[in-house]
């Protein structure tokens, strides 16, 4: 298979934050063009402000009307932004919504049109991009409107582990009567698939987070781990998902059981976010499975607070374009191998198959790792 340059498509994010920085500092690593061929949808009249006011003057972007027109070996902008634009550092402003949904809408139009591989984007403003165009609670709901997707996955990837959220971006008050059975299903399905496809990982270890406190305690302290997760446990285990739980999360994280699997799925979004970020604020990546495209984004926000001042670390940011490119790469690979599949041949299923291939009785409620 011939190892085509990867594409990489950035969007600016909120200009008045650290996007910019963090895209600089990162694009700014000569390692970077070895990777991808990175491609800015921005301004170079912001992109100048951001590097006069952190002092860069040893970088500036290719300037290109089309990624069509894509230097290889170096870092390049497309234009899409009117010159009047005004750049207010560390406020929220209806103009830095306006920008950074307008960069979002033509890196997507190039992704969707081939253009481009794969989409990284820096963190907008989740207030002040709303309008007629943008009225979701962030880039993953909007990626699944654009692209007709029913389900998504946020899938956060560190290097000590990769945690999904079962409800993502909703009020607390509204998760239990969001959790279902169809609902941890099909993320489950979601997540055993992105780390078979995505990741390489041929039997993928999936860990289920309890919703209530001591994962209920045996239905004392709330019924949903009996009635519905550990149901779909029990049926993911029947489709050949190696699921296990519900853990309750506090012992799962303070005993670092979670580095036994290669997944978890948490009910919440505080509930896996505020562990990965307490583990991986600085490299974590946020990824979005079970889309038709690959999306990555660091796990950091606009940061308006300290925009300007050279403070922002671009770790995450270059981690969410190498990651994006290594899952770019792993769905080539996979769709090579299973091109041209074997005819299926039924195997005999000897007794004497290694216990530790086998996943354990997710119905003892004394399980532990």
């Amino acid at each position: 298979m011939e190892k085509k340059a990867i594409i990489a498509g950035i969007s600016q994010g909120d200009i008045n934050g650290i996007g910019y920085e963090v895209i600089i500092k990162a694009l700014m690593d000569n390692d970077m063009n070895e990777i991808c061929i990175p491609v800015v949808y921005g301004s170079p009249k912001v992109a100048a402000y951001h590097r006069k006011a952190l002092n860069i003057n040893n970088f500036s972007f290719n300037n290109i009307r089309s990624a069509d027109e894509a230097h290889s070996k170096k870092a390049n902008m497309i234009n899409c932004l009117d010159d009047n634009i005004r750049v207010e550092l560390g406020k929220s402003t209806p103009q830095g919504g306006e920008a950074a949904l307008v960069s979002l809408e033509r890196a997507v139009e190039d992704l969707l049109n081939g253009k481009i591989d794969v989409l990284v984007t820096a963190p907008i403003d989740k207030h002040n991009i709303q309008s007629d165009s943008f009225h979701f609670n962030g880039h993953t709901e909007y990626l699944k409107s654009k692209t007709g997707t029913s389900d998504a996955l946020m899938f956060m990837i560190g290097e000590s582990m990769r945690i999904g959220v079962a409800t993502g971006h909703v009020p607390l008050g509204k998760v239990p009567e969001m959790i279902t059975v169809d609902l941890l299903m099909s993320q489950l399905r979601l997540m055993n698939q992105s780390l078979i496809f995505d990741f390489a990982i041929g039997r993928p270890r999936i860990a289920v987070l309890g919703l209530n406190p001591h994962a209920g305690d045996n239905s004392l302290l709330g019924s949903e781990e009996t009635d519905i997760i550990i149901p779909a446990i029990q049926q993911a285990v029947k489709e050949g998902i190696l699921a296990f739980g519900p853990y309750p999360s506090d012992g799962f994280f303070g005993a670092g059981s979670f580095s036994k699997f290669d997944g978890i799925l948490a009910m919440y979004h505080d509930q896996g976010l505020a562990p990965f970020k307490a583990l991986s604020f600085d490299t974590g990546v946020n990824f979005t499975a079970g889309l038709p495209f690959v999306r990555t984004s660091p796990v950091h926000g606009t940061a308006f607070q300290i925009a300007g001042k050279g403070e922002a670390s671009e770790s995450s940011f270059r981690q969410a374009v190498y990651l994006a490119c290594n899952i770019f790469r792993n769905r080539q690979i996979y769709s090579e191998i299973t091109r041209n599949p074997l005819k299926h041949q039924d195997m005999e299923i000897h007794h004497n198959e290694r216990a530790d291939e086998l996943p354990p009785d997710i119905f003892n409620s004394d399980q532990s790792l």
